[in-house]
């Protein structure tokens, strides 16, 4: 009896074949015109590419939130047209991530270089926080409290419960029926508005950051 050779289904997928690439130029289109669901698709694609990066340049510690900010900046980017050429994203999604991976370090270097000479010079015996030290100290709390209430009510629920109350990502999610995609696009988007808030109150206010 003849041997009988492996039966292939034509109807299978190809499994050697390559993923397809997403159509760059129609997903920053979307992006454009603020399709959730266009954010959420380059949010799964650069994750994917860009935290093991991340990760292998600055240690594990605070990836996600760098992960994040950095899409965010991706986003914001392509929002405003800086994208000329839409089907190398990509690429330029690794140009911004390069650019603050150079600043993070660089921020890093001075901390520790201001770190070092503040070790080397003389003690200064701790008298706790005088009355000018305590008001500035008020004044910022203010100012902070202020600007939280000035972002939308969602942004100002999802970082209240995860900065101050502490709540799990889990915990968040399913109180405010959010995938975790969802969640990690909100909060990154909050930390931004905040961030850009502050910063206009405090030039506007001439309040020292410390």
């Amino acid at each position: 009896m003849a041997s009988v050779g492996p039966v292939i289904d034509e109807n299978l997928p190809d499994t050697d074949a390559r993923p397809q690439q997403p159509d760059w130029v129609d997903l920053v289109n979307r992006i454009q015109r603020d399709d959730p669901q266009a954010m959420e698709e380059l949010y799964q694609v650069f994750t994917r590419g860009m935290r093991y990066y991340l990760c292998r340049q600055l240690g594990p510690q605070d990836l996600d939130d760098r992960v994040h900010d950095c899409f965010l900046i991706v986003a914001q980017a392509i929002r405003r047209g800086e994208l000329r050429e839409p089907e190398r994203l990509m690429g330029f999604a690794r140009t911004i991530v390069r650019r603050q991976i150079a600043g993070h370090i660089d921020s890093a270097v001075t901390n520790r270089r201001q770190q070092v000479d503040l070790d080397t010079s003389a003690p200064v015996p701790d008298g706790g926080m005088n009355p000018e030290a305590a008001a500035m100290n008020r004044q910022q709390e203010q100012l902070a409290v202020s600007v939280l209430k000035a972002i939308s009510r969602r942004d100002r629920e999802i970082l209240t419960r995860f900065y101050l109350d502490e709540q799990s990502q889990e915990q968040i999610c399913q109180d405010m029926s959010l995938t975790e995609t969802q969640f990690r696009l909100l909060k990154s988007r909050a930390k931004a508005r905040f961030g850009e808030l502050g910063k206009r109150r405090l030039s506007r206010r001439n309040v020292p950051v410390y």
